[in-house]
């Protein structure tokens, strides 16, 4: 599972512009992972939608998965899923779906951390690590310092989200995580494949120890 840049795939986040070709294009841009996260269109459409990003995803060597609900995800034969704290708890969701499909929980607190852990997760997504606007109930962002304190204390690769972008995505791997979660930094972009190259390019020169002024920097 390539966690390095993972896109949280919201259609409320693309605009007028195709959902589908948003995907798509960040995926050619380097998108290792895609989870679909639709909260208003029935479970018709999201098995519409969801068996096109199944083939789009895995026709880029990606993986795919469904957030909040295993019974799609078994459904639409994805690699997993991912669960919140306000969906089916994830001892549950590990039962319905049994490794080797994944499953990814999201983790506020180093408490919640260990718990998903425990309950059997395959990678945490952590935050939000900064600010952000995309998800209303989010909370107070966590800061790096929390967050590498989480990556640390558990076994399991974290993810860093919330407030994601060119900017700071370098200083969520300094931190620890094993990769970043965007959600409006890919879907609301003008380019998304070329945002997400670049952004895959920061984040494997930080892994690699490399430093570079972000975009906004005097060079």
């Amino acid at each position: 599972m390539d966690l390095l840049l993972y896109l949280v795939a919201d259609p409320q986040h693309c605009g007028d512009r195709p959902f589908l070709q948003v995907v798509a294009a960040a995926l050619s841009g380097g998108v290792g992972t895609v989870q679909l996260r639709d909260k208003h269109s029935s479970v018709r459409d999201l098995l519409a939608v969801g068996t096109e990003m199944r083939r789009i995803s895995h026709s880029h060597s990606a993986s795919f998965l469904i957030n909040d609900r295993p019974d799609v995800a078994l459904a639409l034969e994805a690699d997993g899923v991912h669960v919140g704290p306000e969906d089916l708890p994830p001892s549950e969701a590990r039962r319905l779906l049994p490794k080797p499909l994944l499953m990814g929980v999201s983790a506020g607190s180093l408490r919640e951390a260990l718990f998903a852990q425990e309950s059997g997760a395959d990678y945490l997504g952590v935050g939000p690590v900064f600010p952000t606007q995309t998800k209303g109930d989010a909370g107070e962002p966590l800061g790096l310092e929390l967050v590498s304190k989480i990556a640390s204390s558990v076994s399991i690769p974290v993810v860093g989200i919330g407030g994601i972008n060119l900017e700071n995505a370098a200083s969520a791997i300094a931190a620890g995580c094993a990769g970043v979660a965007v959600v409006s930094a890919l879907m609301g972009a003008a380019d998304p494949e070329e945002t997400a190259r670049s952004l895959r390019t920061r984040l494997q020169d930080a892994r690699r120890g490399i430093s570079r002024p972000a975009p906004s920097e005097s060079p």
